[in-house]
């Protein structure tokens, strides 16, 4: 059976190049990095040399960079970090983040602090004018992701941040899904915190980085050495960390080639859907939206039924955030957009990588019309549909 991979956004394959490059710290290579002797001192080296690259595609100084075990960490270290350092005040977020921010902020409001949610229109995106609006004397932080992972969409990062700096106030962006596939240094988003991973670009699993402005006040999660200048204790997972490095290289290499193609691929797939079945949304700003990402609701059917008879044709899907999984309540991110309940649970999230072909996206366009047909057909309410009740159509 042919298997198609169409989850890139839960996670990517390592790719050979990254693999090989990690190989030899699994064996010589195995010094502790803060050791002054030789054995730690060659490993060391290796890790400077990562940590250079990323600082490089970030447009930051590599003291800058805090490696952390993964884009979760990293979010939860921003938020909580500078609240800890802040002691008490008021953080802006949005409605569409992912969980690792909407449940620290939760966890802060918690322990005393304000916490302001900023809604999105109906195609996902944040107006910087709301932003601006939740803006208090004692906000300490405004955190806004720049690529939804749900939806593909694009926030307006650089129009947010004008207003955080005219307001002094720090501004964090979980960039996980977008770094190595668009434009991300710090300076042009005017970001003061930014979240990245490993695994989203063909790197391992396990490792990230916190990007921290010079001068942001920011207290430490993790303690018990000196690692990281303090600012993250623990043994420095250098396998991860020179993986990261390569992965980061070879995704800006191909960058540009890949979002062309992707683009191309996006047209094709979409209008596919559209064409072959009815009752379909496509979600999100289709102006705004990342090429690899679609997320489409399919109308009088349960979205991990979809899920699970493609998988029987070898075809990985989502039915929405990989972190989110087992859940029975409809994204958080298509109710906030103001879609249907029911219709939200009908979503699946198509998300294609480097690797995808248009023999993919062909395959997968003669497999899902039947699927659909034969789901409604067992749906109860079939009937109701059939007789013009229902949500949206496309």
């Amino acid at each position: 059976m042919q298997r198609i991979f169409l989850d890139h956004n839960a996670t990517t394959p390592i790719r050979t190049e990254v693999r090989e490059k990690m190989l030899p710290f699994l064996g010589e290579l195995f010094g502790n990095p803060s050791s002054a002797h030789s054995f730690g001192q060659e490993v060391k080296v290796h890790l400077d040399e990562a940590r250079q690259r990323i600082a490089d595609q970030l447009g930051a100084s590599v003291n800058e960079i805090i490696f952390t075990s993964g884009g979760t960490e990293s979010d939860n270290a921003a938020l909580k970090g500078v609240a800890l350092a802040a002691g008490s005040g008021h953080i802006v977020t949005t409605v569409i983040e992912h969980p690792a921010v909407m449940q620290s902020a939760s966890y802060l409001a918690k322990k005393g602090f304000d916490v302001t949610y900023v809604e999105v229109d109906s195609g996902g995106v944040v107006d910087p004018e709301d932003v601006r609006r939740a803006i208090r004397p004692d906000t300490i932080i405004v955190s806004v992701m720049h690529l939804n992972n749900e939806v593909g969409v694009i926030q307006p990062i650089e129009e947010i941040s004008m207003i955080t700096r005219e307001a002094g106030v720090p501004l964090h962006t979980d960039a996980v899904q977008s770094f190595g596939k668009l434009p991300t240094k710090v300076d042009d988003l005017g970001v003061d915190l930014i979240s990245v991973a490993a695994h989203k670009i063909y790197g391992p699993k396990g490792i990230g980085v916190l990007y921290v402005r010079k001068g942001t006040r920011i207290d430490p999660l993790i303690i018990g050495g000196a690692q990281e200048k303090r600012r993250r204790s623990g043994t420095e997972n250098v396998i991860g960390i020179v993986g990261f490095g390569e992965a980061i290289r070879l995704a800006e290499v191909e960058r540009e080639q890949v979002f062309q193609n992707l683009e191309g691929l996006r047209k094709r797939f979409v209008d596919g859907l559209v064409e072959r079945i009815p009752q379909i949304t496509i979600n999100g700003d289709p102006e705004r939206t990342f090429p690899s990402t679609i997320s489409a609701s399919v109308a009088r059917v349960e979205g991990e039924s979809l899920l699970l008879s493609l998988d029987m044709e070898g075809i990985a899907v989502s039915t929405g955030s990989a972190c989110s999984s087992g859940s029975l309540e409809p994204s958080h991110v298509l109710v906030a957009m103001g879609i249907d309940t029911v219709l939200a649970q009908g979503t699946l999230r198509f998300s294609m990588g480097r690797g995808t072909t248009g023999e993919d996206v062909d395959r997968v366009l003669e497999v899902f019309p039947p699927v659909v047909e034969r789901l409604r057909a067992m749906s109860p309410l079939g009937a109701e549909w059939s007789a013009g009740v229902g949500g949206p159509t496309c």
